[in-house]
């Protein structure tokens, strides 16, 4: 198996109630990158990405340029993390 590596990634804006989750496992499964994506309280989407470099990179560029067509981002935050191992990848 090749390096894995992780991202957190915060999505803020108009990102709740217009399949912001459903779409970014989508994207992720299309990918191969395991792990999750969450609402927040705050109004945010969070997401644990998990894989190889490049389809980690290529599902978290989905979710800054947008992401599905009814989002409205406006900022997003991330950073790597420690691969913990998910083997697929939910919605919470």
């Amino acid at each position: 198996m090749g390096t894995k590596v992780a991202r957190r990634v915060t999505v803020h804006g108009h990102v709740q109630g217009v399949f912001f989750r459903a779409s970014t496992r989508r994207v992720a499964q299309e990918q191969g990158v395991t792990g999750w994506v969450a609402n927040r309280d705050d109004g945010a989407v969070v997401a644990w990405l998990e894989g190889p470099p490049d389809a980690v990179e290529t599902v978290e560029a989905w979710m800054v340029t947008g992401g599905p067509p009814a989002a409205e981002v406006d900022h997003i935050e991330s950073g790597s993390v420690q691969p913990e191992g998910y083997e697929r990848f939910e919605v919470r």
